[in-house]
C-alpha cells in the first residue's frame, strides 16, 4: 500500500500519494461552476484536501448510453476504458498532478484529453504522468465540461455574461491559469509550461493558441491526432447559429424554459440527446466550440495566420482521421510557424487490421503500453521511450533533440517518421530498428 505525502500550498494543506520516485495528487479541484455558468477558480480550501483518488468525470453519454454495440465505440472502449470505473458528476473541474520527489523547479506538462468534445476522462488507462515525473517533469491532466454542459448556447447566457458556449474551453483556460498560479507548490516552473493534447484535446489547444488571452500562460504546445484545423469538422460556428439545436433539445426534453432546463435531471437531458441523435445529423457540429467573440474571437480562417509565438509540435498517425488532410494542414502550419511534426507509423499489434489508428500514439507518449490488451513487444517499448525522451527535451527547452536521438529537423517539409522493423519489413524497408526522418509528400503521408 502506498504511503501518503502532505504538503502546504497557497490553497491549503493537501494529502497525496507517495509513490517512491514521485508524488501523486489526484482529483484536485481547480474551479467551481454551476450549470451553464463560467468557472470560478479555487483559491483556498479548509482542512486537509484529500488528493488520493481520482476526481469526478463530467456527465456524458457514456454515463448511461455506452452504445458498445457500435463497433467504433466498442473499439475505443476496449482500447482505453475497459475494466475501469468512472464516477460521473457535473461537479467535475479537477486535475491530477504527478511531481518528482527531489526538490527542484521542473518543467510542466499539462495534458488535455480527447473525446470529440462530448466525452472523455483525464485518467483513461492510457493517461498516467508517472513516467514524466520520474524523468523530471511535473505532469498535469485536467477535466473539463463536455457535451451539453460544455458547449450549450442560449440568449440568456449571452445576456448574463456577454458571451455564450465554450464552457469546456473556458474550463481548460481556467485550469491552465490555476496551474500557472499554483504549480510552484508542486515544484513546477510556472514559466516553463507545455500544453499537450490528443484529438479534441489537440483541437482545443489549437484554439487556445489563437487567443491572445493565453499569451504568456504557456510556452509550448504539442498536438497529437488532431493537429490540423480541418475544413469542416473543427471549424467553429457562430455561437448564435447553434442556439436552434439546443432549443430543439430543450423542447425534446420537455423543458418549460431556460431555468427549467438548467435544473433538469441530467439523465433526462441525455435521454433527450439520444432522441435528438435519431432525427438530426448535425449533432457533432453543434456540440463543440463556437465563435463566441471572447475565447474564439473571430472565424478561425481569420485567426489562423496569427497564432501565439511559442514552440509547436504536431503529430498524426498512418490511419488517423482525415490523415491526408491532417498531414497537409499540419505541415503547412509548422512551415509557417516553425516547430516539429511527426508521422506515427507503427501498426497496433494484435489480430485486427486498424493499423496506427486515431490516438494510437497516446500509449507510447505516456509509457502505458503495459496497461493495454495488445501484445506490445520490445520494439514498441523502445519507440515509447524515445518518444518520451523527445517530449521531455521539448518540454524543457522547446527543442526535442538531445544529441543521443536521431536529429529531428525544425521544418514543415519533413516529418519524423516513427516506425519499427516489423512495419518497415512490411513496407520494404531495411529490417534494423531506427527512427527515420523521411520526406512526407502532400498527397501521400507515407
Amino acid at each position: 500500500m502506498s504511503e501518503y505525502t502532505n504538503i502546504t500550498t497557497k490553497c491549503g494543506e493537501i494529502k497525496g500519494l507517495d509513490r517512491g520516485e514521485y508524488s501523486e495528487f489526484l482529483g484536485i479541484r481547480y474551479a467551481t461552476a454551476r450549470r451553464f455558468q463560467y468557472a470560478t477558480p479555487v483559491t483556498h480550501w479548509d482542512g486537509i484536501y484529500d488528493a488520493t483518488k481520482h476526481g469526478k468525470v463530467c456527465i456524458q453519454n457514456r454515463t448511461w448510453y455506452e452504445h458498445l454495440e457500435i463497433p467504433q465505440r466498442y473499439f475505443y472502449y476496449n482500447e482505453f476504458r475497459k475494466g475501469q470505473t468512472f464516477d460521473y458528476d457535473e461537479d467535475c473541474l479537477n486535475l491530477n498532478i504527478w511531481a518528482p520527489k527531489e526538490k527542484g523547479c521542473y518543467p510542466v506538462l499539462i495534458f488535455i484529453h480527447g473525446g470529440g468534445f462530448d466525452s472523455g476522462a483525464n485518467y483513461d488507462s492510457a493517461i498516467d504522468g508517472a513516467a514524466y515525473a520520474k524523468r523530471g517533469i511535473v505532469c498535469v491532466s485536467i477535466h473539463y465540461r463536455v457535451s451539453v454542459f460544455g458547449y450549450f448556447t442560449h440568449e440568456k447566457v449571452k445576456k448574463a455574461y456577454g458571451r455564450e458556449g465554450n464552457f469546456g474551453l473556458d474550463d481548460q483556460l481556467t485550469a491552465i491559469r490555476w496551474v500557472k498560479d499554483n504549480i510552484s507548490d508542486y515544484m513546477g516552473d510556472a514559466n516553463n509550461i507545455t500544453l499537450m493534447g490528443q484529438s479534441a484535446g489537440a483541437i482545443s489547444i489549437q484554439y487556445l493558441c489563437l487567443s491572445q488571452k493565453c499569451k504568456g500562460l504557456f510556452q509550448r504546445a504539442i498536438m497529437m491526432s488532431g493537429g490540423g484545423l480541418f475544413p469542416k469538422f473543427s471549424l467553429p460556428r457562430q455561437a448564435e447559429n447553434t442556439r436552434e439545436y439546443w432549443l430543439d433539445l430543450m423542447q425534446t426534453c420537455g423543458a418549460k424554459d431556460f431555468e427549467d432546463f438548467r435544473t433538469m435531471d441530467p439523465h433526462k437531458i441525455f435521454t433527450g440527446i439520444e432522441e435528438l441523435k435519431q432525427r438530426r445529423k448535425d449533432n457533432t457540429f453543434n456540440t463543440m466550440p463556437v465563435v463566441d467573440g471572447y475565447l474564439i474571437e473571430k472565424p478561425i480562417d481569420e485567426m489562423i495566420d496569427h497564432p501565439l509565438d511559442i514552440d509547436y509540435m504536431i503529430g498524426y498517425t498512418n490511419n488517423d482521421m482525415y490523415a491526408i488532410i491532417m498531414s497537409k494542414i499540419g505541415h503547412d502550419f509548422i512551415k509557417k510557424n516553425g516547430g516539429y511534426i511527426y508521422y506515427f507509423d507503427i501498426d497496433a499489434p494484435g489480430s485486427d487490421d486498424n493499423a496506427a489508428f486515431h490516438s494510437a500514439d497516446i500509449r507510447y507518449v505516456f509509457g502505458t503500453l503495459d496497461k493495454s490488451h495488445r501484445p506490445y513487444g520490445p520494439e514498441d517499448y523502445k519507440a515509447s521511450k524515445m518518444m518520451m525522451d523527445y517530449i521531455c527535451a521539448f518540454a524543457r527547452t522547446g527543442n526535442p533533440n538531445t544529441g543521443e536521438l536521431p536529429q529531428w529537423e525544425k521544418t514543415g517539409k519533413k516529418a519524423l517518421h516513427i516506425t519499427t522493423p516489423t512495419d518497415k519489413i512490411k513496407m520494404g524497408h531495411p529490417s534494423q530498428w531506427e527512427l527515420l526522418v523521411n520526406t512526407i509528400t502532400k498527397g501521400d503521408p507515407k
